[in-house]
């Protein structure tokens, strides 16, 4: 599975951006779907999965009620749709796929995207 993630930018404070990840392969429908984002020095950090099985998403607390993650199993797509950005937002998002466990640890996926950056200025 490649999965190809676009739809970065930048952005002013309090404005959206949708992110999208297209994977090739029709495996792609049966694997659960994650969005983590990694600023330079720090470790790449959790935002939002949907887990396969499970009806509701999971979201990290610092986007929680501002970020929807979604998808599109006819076009093999997920989705980020971000809104109310903060500058604190500023990273490179990845999209991951297939999950063994916790969808919170970056090893716990089998797949992932080349990056999109995120800037959002105050």
């Amino acid at each position: 599975v490649q999965l190809q993630a676009s739809g970065g930018g930048l952005v002013q404070a309090g404005g959206s951006l949708r992110l999208s990840c297209t994977a090739s392969g029709r495996a792609f429908r049966s694997y659960s779907t994650g969005w983590f984002r990694q600023v330079p020095g720090r470790e790449r950090e959790f935002v939002a999965a949907l887990k396969k099985g499970v009806e509701s998403p999971y979201y990290s607390d610092s986007v929680k009620g501002r970020f929807t993650i979604s998808r599109d199993d006819r076009k093999n797509t997920v989705y980020l749709q971000m809104n109310s950005l903060k500058p604190e937002d500023t990273a490179v998002y990845y999209c991951a796929a297939q999950l063994t466990t916790s969808p919170v640890v970056p090893g716990n996926w089998g797949y992932w995207g080349q990056g999109t950056q995120v800037t959002v200025s105050s």
